[in-house]
């Protein structure tokens, strides 16, 4: 059984919007030098349902269970990347090109497709639902497509027993169970649980191991024009007024400071 779980490193969500920054020429949005990159929060949830799979596994003399944690991306933070090792993946493949810094999901999706089967194809691919930096939610169902597999989307518990994927997708007024056979892929929702923290000992031992790395060229992938163009790229502006209400008493603080709720609106002063 191999698993092939597609991590993406993003900039990190909760970086204050005022340590961000925009390049116009790439529209780009530019990480804070003092924050790290991080992995895509719906991707470690990805791994988490991919380490589960792994805990439960049956086992035996002919049965074995592999993750692979694969990511593209321009520029890799290997501290970051290899956490996957740390929590328990067993192998950790990088395709790193400057092609990657796009935020055309064919173009990812056909990446994704040709690496899996460059490296021996899997069982079942696990993904995010999205990745927090575009928030597409489409390389996964794309790179089904291309892999000519189902795609069960929203899952918040990912099981396999046999040959069968069974999920339960997360739904606006409850939950449904799916199953499909395998090969299949899996996007993954962040009801399934937050990843495991990784002891300290396996943090030390994978700072010496060294991630598979493959090229562009090796996958027989090249880069064509853009399918999705970004005309403009801002980061949200938020203003705020303050305003200090005081009295001599509290009593009194406490009777403007309700007039000015009143007068913008934000009370009623019958109590409607």
């Amino acid at each position: 059984m191999r698993i092939v779980v597609c991590v993406k490193q993003v900039v990190d969500p909760l970086t204050p919007v005022t340590a961000l920054g925009v390049d116009p020429a790439r529209k780009k949005i530019l990480g804070s030098a003092y924050t790290p990159p991080v992995i895509n929060g719906y991707d470690e949830q990805a791994l988490e349902a991919a380490l589960r799979i792994k805990d439960n596994w049956p086992g035996g003399a002919n049965s074995t269970c592999e993750i692979v944690a694969l990511s593209l991306g321009a520029h890799f933070n290997l501290d970051v990347m290899k956490k996957a090792l740390a929590v328990g993946a067993d192998e950790l493949v990088l395709v790193e090109d400057a092609a990657f810094d796009t935020w055309d999901s064919l173009f990812i999706a056909r990446a994704l497709a040709a690496a899996i089967n460059r490296l021996g194809g899997a069982d079942l691919v696990l993904c995010g639902r999205q990745a927090s930096d575009w928030d597409n939610a489409q390389t996964p169902l794309i790179l089904a497509e291309m892999l000519g597999w189902p795609c069960l989307t929203l899952a918040r518990r990912v099981e396999v027993q046999g040959r069968r994927a069974q999920v339960e997708r997360v739904l606006s007024d409850g939950s449904q169970v799916m199953e499909s056979d395998l090969p299949t892929v899996v996007t993954v929702t962040s009801e399934l649980g937050e990843l495991r923290f990784p002891p300290a000992r396996a943090r030390l031992q994978v700072a010496r191991r060294r991630p598979r790395e493959l090229s562009l060229k090796e996958l027989g992938v090249e880069m064509s024009a853009p399918t999705l163009e970004v005309l403009d790229l801002s980061l949200l502006q938020v203003e705020r007024d303050c305003q200090f209400v005081a009295g001599a008493t509290g009593a009194e603080a406490g009777r403007r400071l309700a007039e000015v709720l009143v007068g913008a609106g934000l009370i009623n002063p019958n109590g409607g």
